[in-house]
């Protein structure tokens, strides 16, 4: 019998799509009521609440209370796992661009100089 998916870590809550979307909308600092996330991302509430509750378990979200009002932040310190993570492989991104930069160099030096690069040669 397959397991159960788990909640317990920030990875997993933020595997879900929608609860990215979620972060996405709150990472502008402010305090953002549910009706502002089920307004803006055109989902239902009780799917809403149901993803900040996900979020707020693993610690990603805060919630505090103004009046009837529930009010909801990003805590974007607890995405610093996700981040040290995805950091370990920056360098596979930074070759390729490297790369993808020098081609584009390339090109437009042909362009603009209607040939390739040249090599000078220092005389001796």
């Amino acid at each position: 019998m397959p397991r159960a998916a788990t909640t317990a870590d920030v990875f997993t809550a933020i595997a879900e799509p929608r609860r990215r979307q979620i972060i996405g909308l709150l990472q502008d600092g402010k305090d953002h009521q549910v009706n502002d996330v089920v307004l803006s991302l055109r989902m239902n509430q009780p799917a809403v609440s149901k993803h900040l509750g996900v979020l707020r378990k693993v610690g990603v979200v805060t919630v505090s209370k103004r009046g009837q009002l529930r009010l909801y932040r990003l805590n974007a310190k607890e995405l610093k796992p996700v981040h040290d993570w995805v950091k370990t492989y920056e360098h596979f991104w930074v070759r390729q661009l490297d790369s993808i930069k020098q081609r584009a160099e390339q090109k437009m030096a042909v362009k603009l100089n209607g040939s390739g690069p040249h090599i000078k040669k220092e005389k001796a």
